[in-house]
């Protein structure tokens, strides 16, 4: 028989505000285990309870999950499993051996996981965004400063030296490199808009800067608009560094308050923070500002379009700790958007989500081997385990093709 090794995390020594104790709702909680049981039943898993019962149909090589504190992560997953399996995971109800695989298992058969009888009952007891989520101006402002604004800090601390928070784009099965991978992915936005010199350059989404580093460094003239403090002050410090502050002003302004005109308009994993409510504005905005002939670069994630219409109303955990009032399209739903609010027309396009898996594989092992350093900016061991499992969330759902990355090009007719 095999050795089950999985650590118990050490108490959690900074709890937030309520988190550590779980809901109290006895019968939701025992109809949850018995989902849970009959869900983990044919997973590639191996589930292990306190009192010695094993669930799952792993192997020895399939990941561990410990369940440390049943009563409480039944009770959460109770009360709203989309928030209190990741929940649970925060304060260590449980743990597992392999964060990313144990989580693609459950990713892979995410549809079936609920029975359809009971999905069907889903609109009726899940939470909806909170008004404040919308991604009105001032909402979105908000939306975009709890995650972005957390600390320039933390993000170059697993970032690689392109400070790039988006998909790589690596080149064949042995390209593993995250820097020529984000500057290949820059490029391939950059070459989909025309961006050459001389090129007026509009840029929704600054980012820290790199992808108008790098249009600068081709003769461009490049307009960035971000609505995050932090993320401005560093993009200026790193354009000026390059020595391109002729050719880079970088704004504090919403989309919906440019009215410039541009040659080319490129922007990269910012569509996810609009809102669908939202979506026929900004590429109106794209299709107002661009030139008869100008050209759109866009990258975005994307998922099926049946998994979009499933989700678009629920509240999820990555909506009440990562990203507020974010929701991903889908090409359809994009495309459909496109068609009847602008004078754009596709001309291009390619898919790579398994690049983003392997960026985001990148990024959770450089976040935990560097948490000395990351702890030390004031994060505690909640915020570790919450990043851990946002960014094994993610990689999980782009490994099973639930999620993908898509770059677009657009020309103005």
């Amino acid at each position: 028989m095999s050795t089950i090794d999985v650590s118990v995390p050490r108490p959690n020594q900074g709890v937030w505000p309520g988190l550590r104790t779980p809901p109290n709702s006895p019968v939701k909680a025992r109809i949850a285990e018995a989902l849970f049981r009959r869900a983990v039943r044919s997973l590639p898993v191996r589930v292990v309870l306190p009192d010695g019962v094993r669930l799952g149909a792993g192997g020895p090589d399939a990941p561990v999950m410990r369940v440390h504190r049943p009563a409480a992560f039944f009770h959460r997953l109770g009360a709203d499993a989309k928030i209190g399996f990741g929940e649970a995971y925060m304060v260590g109800d449980w743990s597992t051996t392999a964060l990313a695989d144990l989580l693609s298992a459950f990713a892979a058969k995410l549809t079936t996981l609920i029975p359809p009888k009971l999905q069907l009952m889903r609109r009726w007891v899940e939470l909806r965004h909170p008004d404040s989520e919308v991604n009105s101006v001032e909402g979105a402002r908000e939306n975009i400063h709890r995650h972005y604004d957390l600390s320039n800090d933390l993000f170059a601390t697993f970032l690689d030296e392109t400070m790039s928070y988006s998909s790589a784009l690596f080149e064949g099965t042995g390209d593993r490199d995250l820097v020529p991978g984000q500057l290949r992915k820059i490029d391939g936005v950059l070459d989909y808009a025309g961006v050459r010199e001389g090129s007026r350059v509009l840029e929704i989404g600054t980012g820290w800067g790199a992808l108008a580093v790098r249009a600068a460094q081709r003769g461009a003239t490049v307009t960035s608009l971000t609505i995050s403090a932090e993320q401005r002050k560093l993009a200026q410090e790193r354009v000026a560094a390059a020595g391109l502050s002729d050719r880079v002003d970088i704004h504090l302004r919403d989309y919906r308050e440019e009215h410039g005109e541009y040659d080319a308009v490129v922007s990269v994993e910012m569509i996810e923070a609009v809102g669908a409510e939202y979506w026929p504005t900004y590429f109106g905005v794209l299709d107002r500002v661009l030139v008869p002939g100008g050209r759109v670069g866009l990258q975005a994630i994307t998922m099926p379009h049946d998994r979009m219409l499933a989700s678009a109303q629920s509240y999820t955990w990555i909506h009440k700790y990562v990203f507020p009032g974010g929701l991903i399209p889908s090409v359809q739903a994009i495309d459909k958007t496109v068609r009847e609010h602008t004078a754009l027309r596709e001309v291009s396009s390619r898919a790579f989500g398994l690049d983003y898996a392997e960026t985001l594989r990148q990024w959770r092992e450089t976040f935990l081997s560097r948490w000395n350093d990351i702890n030390g900016f004031g994060f505690d061991d909640t915020f570790r385990r919450m990043w851990e499992f946002y960014l094994a969330y993610s990689e999980a759902g782009f490994r099973v093709g639930y999620l993908d990355v898509r770059q677009f090009a657009y020309v103005k007719s």
